[in-house]
């Protein structure tokens, strides 16, 4: 794999904050509910309490009585000290529960005993005809039981717990006041989890789950890996590479491929032979996506299933020959030639070769005809779809028009053969030939998308050299120089640092790339998609570039909006049912 040359010295420092999910990040909201018996399924609310907290920090409380609409059990009011009268005048949980939902949007549930307190709240919203907002959600039994020996806690009830952790409310089965002494023992199951190296939401939510002895042995594997973006490889027995990964924090991520989160059969059987992982610090999300390219091309690792073959691509191409046809080939041709693509697929290369036929006169047949061929013609030049030059009836010159349409069209200089399968479209349409123009739709939908991406690719990868910028989100930039549709450098300016002597050493020291033959002369059509799209996302800018960047003033990016609304035509008429 070639280089893509760094700047390691500029990156910003791998920390905390680079957890996808770091703890002191997420707001939530600590729960706790009264209820007039232990089933959600006939029993009721008749008290809520919450507390809203984030950092260590209370955000807010949410307190209030329910009328529960029916009597409260003696028992149940010997237990929580709610009675009929102080509920007789409190609204009914149609009314409070909106306000309740409003309350932990956007948050993480807490709740001791998790399944109780979110049971009855589902069901409430369930009888009101409210959907349930799916927040995550967190039980501190659960958590506890991680986190404490039985020595150290002998029991998990919420009593014995605040008493343990010396929380500065006791709770006493009244909503708000056990909802503040959950706050405490949460936050003190913090501390305790910490140490054991646990600082996201996502490692929090596997402490609940089970994980195979075998699995969780080999969490070891990524100990020495940094919190820092890059690339990981699981490698085998004999050193060869079985699985290639991104993530924005290596560690955190390779850790949860060893925990119950984790639950892909196959990736369980590839960590059942991994005895190493490898990594690539990368300066930012996209050199890492670009080197996992590179790495699978050059592996072939047995357990992705994606970027594995990423030249496995097709192309349609003009024939060279005295009367040219369409062909759809996996290898672009190495000399200048009229050629549309990628495809990701044989059947999607062949759908633009019948969009194209479908108002273009060029021959379908595959005889390679001289220049004065004296064939019989097929029924195709019957139905006027051919002019038969197979049997003499078109010259070579006049035949020459339509292989020149085509490459007008790939090319920009016109959108004649688009316009023309858009009057066929409204011609069938206007004729109530519904099935037949949905067909052309299709089509055209179908070419508009590959002749635009051509001519975007085309022109991307034209350009000599590159140097793109992209916010980071902290106050710095991403960085990249791309040269001929591949990138051969990246780094990353902090925040406060002037960007520009940053990107003379990135350019002073990228990768040289000598563009080869062919539409795509730098990279894969992966690679080169991947640049592309990165580059024209919203806020990215071009430093410097050698040659200006644009397209034909007849691109096919003018029929944009026409391609996403037939594709949305088409999903809509898939999603429909029929009887």
């Amino acid at each position: 794999m070639s280089p893509i040359s760094p700047v390691r010295d500029i990156e910003v420092q791998a920390s905390f904050d680079e957890l996808d999910d770091p703890l002191r990040e997420i707001t939530f909201v600590v729960v706790d509910l009264e209820t007039t018996g232990g089933s959600a399924v006939t029993e009721m609310i008749t008290e809520i309490g919450a507390v809203k907290v984030r950092g260590g920090e209370v955000l807010g409380e949410f307190a209030t009585l329910v009328d529960p609409g029916r009597a409260i059990p003696p028992q149940i009011t010997m237990l929580t000290g709610i009675s009929d009268a102080m509920v007789m005048d409190a609204p009914r949980i149609d009314a409070v529960l909106p306000a309740f939902l409003e309350f932990t949007r956007g948050t993480v549930l807490v709740a001791h005993n998790a399944r109780f307190d979110i049971g009855f709240l589902k069901a409430a919203c369930a009888r009101q005809g409210l959907p349930w907002p799916g927040n995550a959600v967190l039980d501190t039994v659960l958590l506890a039981r991680r986190a404490l020996s039985k020595d150290e806690a002998p029991s998990l009830r919420l009593g014995a717990l605040a008493r343990l952790f010396g929380a500065r409310t006791t709770p006493d089965h009244r909503a708000l006041h056990d909802a503040r002494a959950t706050v405490d023992v949460l936050h003190a199951l913090f501390e305790r989890l910490g140490g054991l190296g646990v600082q996201s939401l996502a490692e929090l939510q596997e402490l609940g789950r089970d994980v195979r002895p075998a699995q969780r042995r080999k969490r070891h594997l990524a100990d020495h890996l940094p919190q820092a973006p890059g690339v990981y490889l699981f490698r085998g027995p004999s050193d060869e590479v079985l699985y290639v990964g991104t993530s924005k924090n290596l560690r955190r991520r390779v850790r949860s491929y060893f925990g119950a989160g984790e639950l892909r059969g196959r990736i369980k059987q590839m960590l059942t032979l991994a005895v190493r992982v490898d990594h690539v610090v990368c300066a930012h999300g996209l050199e890492a996506n670009v080197r996992e390219q590179r790495l699978i091309a050059a592996h072939l690792p047995p357990y992705n299933k994606r970027s594995r073959m990423p030249d496995k691509v097709s192309w349609v191409v003009l024939t060279r020959e005295t009367f040219p046809r369409l062909s759809v080939v996996s290898t672009p041709p190495l000399v200048e030639s009229v050629c549309l693509g990628p495809f990701g697929t044989r059947q999607a290369a062949q759908n633009a070769v019948e969009a194209l036929q479908e108002v273009v006169r060029i021959r379908r047949c595959s005889v390679r005809l001289s220049r004065t061929p004296k064939g019989t013609p097929c029924a195709l030049a019957e139905l006027d779809k051919c002019g038969a030059p197979c049997a003499g009836r078109e010259s070579a010159e006049d035949y020459a028009g339509h292989p020149t349409r085509i490459a007008d069209l790939v090319r920009g200089s016109s959108d004649e053969v688009l316009a023309r399968l858009r009057e066929e479209l409204e011609r069938l349409s206007g004729q109530g030939r519904f099935d037949q123009a949905a067909r052309v739709r299709d089509r055209l939908a179908a070419l508009v998308d590959a002749v635009d991406r051509r001519q975007r690719l085309g022109a991307f990868a034209a350009i000599e050299e590159m140097v793109a910028a992209q916010p980071d989100g902290h106050g710095g930039w991403d960085l990249v120089v791309i040269r001929f549709g591949r990138l051969v450098a990246s780094g990353r300016a902090r925040r406060g640092i002037d960007p520009m002597p940053v990107v003379d050493l990135l350019q002073a020291s990228a990768e040289t790339a000598l563009p080869g033959n062919g539409p795509l002369p730098g990279a894969s059509a992966e690679e080169t998609t991947t640049l592309l799209r990165w580059v024209e996302t919203p806020g990215t800018r071009l430093v410097r570039t050698t040659a200006p960047w644009s397209s034909p003033a007849r691109a096919a990016g003018r029929w944009r909006p026409f391609a996403a609304a037939a594709h949305l035509a088409r999903s809509d008429l898939l999603r429909r049912p029929w009887s």
